[in-house]
């Protein structure tokens, strides 16, 4: 009998010894793998905030992400929307996996981090700087993927008895000209029913200075949207510029040899592609997407979007004549698919502030202030194939190939004979002049606006000038512009319908 007790007494400490051993065992491996994520983590959010300016970090889920408010005309800019993540590891985790399966979910695509040609070479200083650029990288990455699920929409309290339902949303598609895009949101604050606009900042490029333009805007509804896909975002991988990719002018004999990525595919002048080029035509097509039918406060949004940019100025009266189009469409040009509140001619505003002309719409002059309904969305979203493969890097040239190959009708537009809209920038992708100078356009057209005060906000519009009922129709591009001849562009662009 006590042999027996002592046996199981032996065996019960046995198993107590072995239970004891196992659990040490297993809370010091975690303590190692969590002792080493915090300080990686950490490490980020500083690298993080000192790209970005100095911003303040926390151990809280979100600080990573919060962006500078102040306002150098001491008015009390409201802070522009904070992630609403859980951890900032699980927030970062999870951005990477995702935003990387969407995109190899794309057979054409490369995603595959790419193996530096300098790698064997590379002292620990210049890889420690590496890695630090990367981690960085991917914080710009969650942040962006945060951001865009959250869609905050700061001021929505402040306004919400002022905007009805489908009234006017306008779409801004940033890049990186902070000082233009003071003046866009100068001219937007002297714009008379501004407070029922939703105004959707769309950027490409993460910047302290233009976070803190957006977060300037206290006059209406503000939603800030990131297209997920910059050169920022994958600076050494496409879409951005990868290392293995062939030079512009190499000839494809050349390129073939080289075996760089896409030695296949040179656009329709024997060139390859430039990142800078293709990244504001797949901007342009992922915003317009993610505006109709990404955003969940314009899930039934029956209205117009009016889509402008960065380095625009508008006049005081442009919601109010665009809501005056938008009745005269419905009563007198129904078949009109877009509404232009001008061209880039500054007409005089004498007599014609209160005219229209319905045209067929062209690139070249109808770009600029366009606006249409979710119908006209929906006809050029059935076009996806036809702009995302043809060689034209730019958005608008692209859209007007659209117009005579793939949409049902060319399409019509009335414009004002006297603009509502004007272009500031005289630098940037398709101007050769170095220096900007966006007080000296501004005063210019505040010139303009000044003289023909009393002829804005007309009472009535009137459509002066129609299309011959037996017109000649669309116009069709005289020329490809090249730029988008790689297959992994017409890939990516057309993913962005199956995206979630």
């Amino acid at each position: 009998m006590r042999f027996r007790i002592y046996k199981r007494k032996v065996v019960i400490l046995t198993v107590v010894v072995v239970v004891c051993g196992f659990a040490v065992w297993s809370n010091g491996n975690r303590q190692r793998k969590v002792a080493v994520f915090p300080k990686e983590a950490e490490s980020v959010r500083r690298g993080a905030a000192a790209a970005a300016g100095g911003g303040s970090s926390s151990s809280s889920s979100s600080s990573s992400s919060s962006i500078s408010s102040s306002n150098n005309n001491n008015n009390q800019a409201q802070a522009p929307p904070q992630p609403q993540a859980q951890a900032q590891a699980q927030a970062q985790a999870q951005a990477q996996v995702q935003v990387q399966a969407q995109v190899q979910a794309q057979p054409q695509i490369h995603t595959t981090v790419p193996v530096s040609r300098r790698a064997a070479n590379e002292t620990p200083v210049e890889k420690a700087v590496k890695a630090e650029a990367d981690n960085t990288t991917l914080v710009y990455r969650s942040i962006v993927f945060q951001l865009n699920f959250d869609q905050t929409i700061r001021n929505e309290k402040k306004f919400r008895t002022v905007r009805q339902k489908d009234d006017l949303v306008v779409v801004v598609q940033v890049h990186n000209r902070p000082e233009y895009l003071r003046l866009l949101v100068d001219s937007l604050r002297k714009a008379r029913g501004v407070e029922s606009v939703l105004l959707i900042f769309s950027h490409d490029y993460w910047s302290p200075e233009i976070n803190q333009v957006v977060a300037s805007v206290d006059f209406c509804s503000v939603l800030q949207i990131f297209f997920p896909f910059s050169i920022q975002l994958y600076p050494q991988e496409f879409p951005g510029n990868d290392p293995k990719d062939c030079p512009r002018d190499i000839p494809k004999k050349d390129a073939l040899k080289m075996g760089c990525i896409n030695a296949e595919y040179p656009d329709s002048f024997g060139h390859y592609r430039e990142a800078k080029f293709s990244q504001t035509k797949h901007h342009w097509w992922w915003k317009l997407h993610f505006v109709w039918d990404r955003v969940r406060a314009l899930k039934d949004h029956q209205g117009l979007v009016l889509l402008i940019e960065e380095d625009h100025y508008l006049a005081p009266d442009f919601y109010h004549v665009l809501k005056m189009m938008a009745a005269l469409k419905r009563e007198q040009c129904p078949d009109c698919s877009v509404l232009s509140l001008g061209s880039y001619g500054h007409v005089g505003y004498s007599s014609k502030a209160n005219r229209m002309e319905v045209k067929a719409w062209k690139s070249t002059e109808h770009n600029m202030g366009m606006a249409f309904n979710r119908q006209t969305y929906q006809q050029l979203i059935q076009c996806t194939d036809a702009f995302c493969t043809y060689d034209d890097y730019n958005w608008d040239w692209s859209l007007q190939h659209l117009t005579v190959t793939c949409l049902p009708t060319f399409w019509k537009v009335m414009v004002c004979e006297a603009p509502r809209v004007f272009h500031a920038g005289d630098c940037g992708m398709h101007h050769k002049k170095s220096a900007c100078m966006p007080v000296s356009q501004k005063t210019k057209i505040d010139n303009v606006l000044q003289s023909s005060s009393n002829q804005l906000f007309p009472k009535s519009l009137l459509i002066t000038k129609r299309l011959p009922a037996n017109g000649a129709g669309g116009v069709a591009p005289h020329v490809k512009n090249g730029g988008w001849g790689d297959i992994r562009d017409h890939e990516l662009c057309k993913s962005y319908l199956r995206l979630q």
